[in-house]
């Protein structure tokens, strides 16, 4: 008699998470668990409910990505796309020191003012979507629970909420925590650790400020109020702290209390880790010091993203060339309709090109900036691209002025056309500092922002780009095998926050695998949908090559579509 709850897979080509070179297999789960693998036609399939055949095809574990910011979208959203769309089955979010619990009442509107300013989500949608049934973590954490969710998510507490309710406009204004302020940060941190927070994240960068300008609460926190956090996670006896840096800091002022904080809490410290587009190299100096702590024992480890950090730019985006000319501030109040229309008069086509600003924003924007702008023609964009066909340089090869490029693309495709920016980790015109960082024993692989950023990035899509490009289309250096590629986003990021039941296809493991046809694997061309509550906006990305996703032994996804199953579960706490 067939069990109801029983699938194998035969013929796979499986990559099984652990790093072991790829081998052909068949995988038994039942209900949420791999029960068997083994060689093609070892295992029985007289008592399954379901076989599928995974011939020609590449399986894997789902993905897990460990930063994110659904904290709010996860209160109303079921499906937390982009990250379902390609191969995630486990997020982490509550990340770089934003969220949304503890929260007294009136701190509801500074606390989405705080995330619109700091991950560029609309406002208006977290109005319209949150619904605030909670004050506590704790009870933030079981508003979560009672909802339906098509993929596994946990969260952080985050220092931004956690200093406003604790310290109100002392918190807010960055001013510096008491004793007291320390001991009661120190327990509510623990109320959310043993509630089922995976650890806690702040930020320390200026580039995170608040819609109105305001610094990330905790940005300047003192080392003492740090430890205090840290005591709290020693007391549990789990936890990572996750923090956003000012990269040029890292290894000077903050490296002593980040090695004092593992030391006392002994918790991972995860430090986000870019190469600045300023000639630098702080990040090898961060790396060295990464090195000596891992063997003097200390767990500090660098977070890092698998291709330069940088945005979409387009006239429905935050972020465009055109916002600093005056010629775009006249017609920038209109319908998007309209505002295209008016883009096309020749004449004002032609103040972009004669009429240059002279300041600082124009400079900093588009004068400085053309030398790393790219003109996106496809829906693979080209992640990795060569100096030659920046816009200044195709400027200068064809002759032609550089706004008057910028313009004539951007205007493409009814006034959709796009252009790719990286400003973080491209300082050598390619991705060989990326290259290095992901085959170093001390990162992590993160940083997709997979929910945020809304008006300039689709980042979170990393993961299918991990595989498309780093495993099989890499032409401007060597790539990385394949079994790597799925080992940075399966075992080694799950294993960050201490969830050993995940990612790696073994007997007794989460059976969350994917079924992926790795030759047609790829990317749709990026839309500006207007699908947020309120009709709040977002750059999406799909993906096609998901054959079948499974998530806890249930199938989310076939042939890119989903099923409509939801069984995604809040995580609390590490799994052993």
């Amino acid at each position: 008699m067939a069990d109801a709850r029983t699938t194998v897979i035969t013929n796979a080509h499986l990559v099984d998470g652990s790093g072991a070179p790829a081998r052909h297999a068949d995988i038994s789960f039942t209900g949420d668990t791999i029960t068997e693998v083994g060689a093609p036609g070892s295992l029985s399939t007289a008592n399954a409910s379901r076989v599928f055949d995974a011939e020609g095809r590449l399986v894997t574990p789902g993905w897990v990505d460990v930063h994110t910011h659904y904290d709010a979208q996860a209160t109303w959203d079921p499906w937390l796309t982009p990250s379902s769309w390609h191969g995630v089955t486990t997020v982490v979010m509550g990340n770089c020191g934003v969220g949304f619990a503890p929260a007294l009442p009136d701190r509801h509107e500074w606390l989405i003012e705080l995330m619109e300013g700091v991950e560029d989500i609309p406002g208006s949608a977290m109005v319209e979507g949150i619904t605030w049934e909670w004050t506590s973590f704790p009870e933030y954490l079981d508003a979560l629970e009672r909802r339906s969710h098509v993929i596994d998510f946990g969260t952080q507490i985050a220092h931004g909420a956690l200093r406003a309710f604790v310290m109100g406009d002392r918190g807010a204004n960055n001013e510096v925590a008491t004793p007291d302020d320390i001991v009661t940060m120190s327990k509510l941190t623990e109320e959310a650790l043993r509630a089922g927070a995976l650890g806690f994240s702040t930020s320390r960068t200026s580039l995170h400020r608040s819609k109105s300008g305001e610094l990330v609460p905790g940005t300047h926190a003192e080392p003492d109020e740090l430890y205090g956090i840290a005591d709290a996670m020693r007391r549990v006896g789990h936890g990572i702290f996750q923090f956003s840096p000012e990269h040029t800091r890292v290894p000077v002022e903050e490296w002593p209390w980040m090695q004092e904080l593992a030391r006392r809490s002994g918790a991972t410290v995860s430090v986000n880790v870019n190469q600045l587009d300023d000639g630098s190299e702080v990040w090898r100096k961060t790396f060295a010091l990464l090195d000596q702590a891992h063997k003097s024992g200390e767990k500090i480890v660098a977070q890092i993203a698998g291709r330069s950090i940088g945005i979409i730019m387009c006239l429905e985006g935050s972020v465009h060339p055109l916002l600093a000319h005056p010629a775009y501030h006249e017609v920038a109040h209109l319908p998007f309709a309209e505002r295209v229309v008016a883009l096309h008069d020749p004449v004002r086509r032609q103040r972009f090109v004669d009429e240059v600003p002279t300041d600082k924003f124009y400079e900093g924007l588009v004068t400085k900036a053309l030398k790393r702008m790219y003109l996106v023609t496809s829906a693979n964009i080209d992640y990795e691209p060569d100096p030659s066909q920046s816009v200044l340089a195709l400027s200068q090869s064809r002759n032609v002025p550089a706004m008057q490029l910028i313009v004539d693309h951007m205007l493409t495709n009814g006034g959709k056309g796009m252009i790719y920016s990286p400003f973080f980790n491209y300082m050598y015109g390619d991705l060989s500092m990326t290259y290095e960082l992901m085959q170093h024993p001390q990162t992590r692989n993160g940083l997709s922002d997979a929910g945020a950023h809304c008006g300039a990035i689709c980042d979170g899509g990393m993961p299918t780009f991990m595989l498309t490009h780093w495993a099989r289309d890499r032409v401007r250096g060597p790539k990385l095998s394949l079994e790597h590629v799925v080992y940075r986003q399966t075992r080694n990021t799950a294993e960050l926050h201490g969830l050993c039941d995940r990612g790696v296809i073994a007997p007794g493991m989460k059976a969350d695998i994917n079924v992926i046809d790795f030759d047609a694997l790829g990317f749709d061309m990026p839309t500006m949908a207007y699908d947020l509550p309120a009709s709040g906006r977002r750059l999406v990305q799909t993906a096609h090559g998901y054959v079948a996703t499974f998530v806890s032994g249930v199938q989310t996804v076939a042939d890119d579509a989903f099923t409509g199953e939801l069984p995604g579960k809040l995580i609390r706490g590490p799994r052993r």
